[in-house]
């Protein structure tokens, strides 16, 4: 299920593999209609992290909902489950192939936290980006000063001294009679 208003969107899922691309996309064309483009690769990377986090540990099922809210400038995204288990950052091995996905959130943003919830069970982990929003074109018609178009200076070529070009070589021509 997907709902939005103007500066907060929920969407509900199971945190699957095939999922998470759709809601890539979701997260991209709502800051598209937000003009925030210059956040969309890190907020994408942000989300894509975050579910397959509740996709690899959340229990007892990997349902959650992903809400992303624009607040005073700034860009909230968060997942929410129902594992109570807050996540512990680790510190990622150089050759390691998982574990990575809390390092690159906070990589990618400006702060990052996890919370218990309030009023239900499981937790909410989010991350916040500063947002600008991509700049419009006037609303007026620019008016334009119309100056004359001139025509370029041509450039002085330099005089070709005849001495300097070597006498023509005589050329071997035949010429076929054609048919008269």
């Amino acid at each position: 299920m997907i709902s939005h208003s103007r500066r907060h969107c929920v969407v509900e899922l199971q945190a699957l593999p095939s999922r998470i691309g759709q809601i890539r996309r979701i997260v991209s064309a709502q800051l598209r209609h937000w003009q925030l483009d210059p956040l969309i690769d890190r907020a994408a990377l942000g989300v894509t992290e975050l579910l397959s986090n509740v996709h690899r540990h959340a229990q007892p099922d990997k349902t959650c909902t992903v809400e992303i809210e624009l607040r005073l400038g700034r860009l909230t995204v968060s997942v929410i489950d129902s594992d109570p288990r807050l996540p512990v950052p680790q510190t990622p091995q150089e050759l390691a192939t998982c574990g990575r996905g809390l390092a690159l959130v906070e990589a990618v943003s400006e702060a990052w936290g996890a919370r218990h919830r309030p009023d239900a069970p499981g937790k909410a982990v989010w991350f916040s980006l500063r947002a600008a929003p991509t700049p419009q074109p006037p609303s007026q018609p620019l008016q334009l000063k119309s100056l004359p178009v001139r025509e370029p200076a041509r450039e002085a070529s330099p005089g070709i001294d005849p001495r300097a070009v070597p006498p023509a070589l005589p050329v071997a021509a035949s010429i076929t009679p054609g048919p008269g």
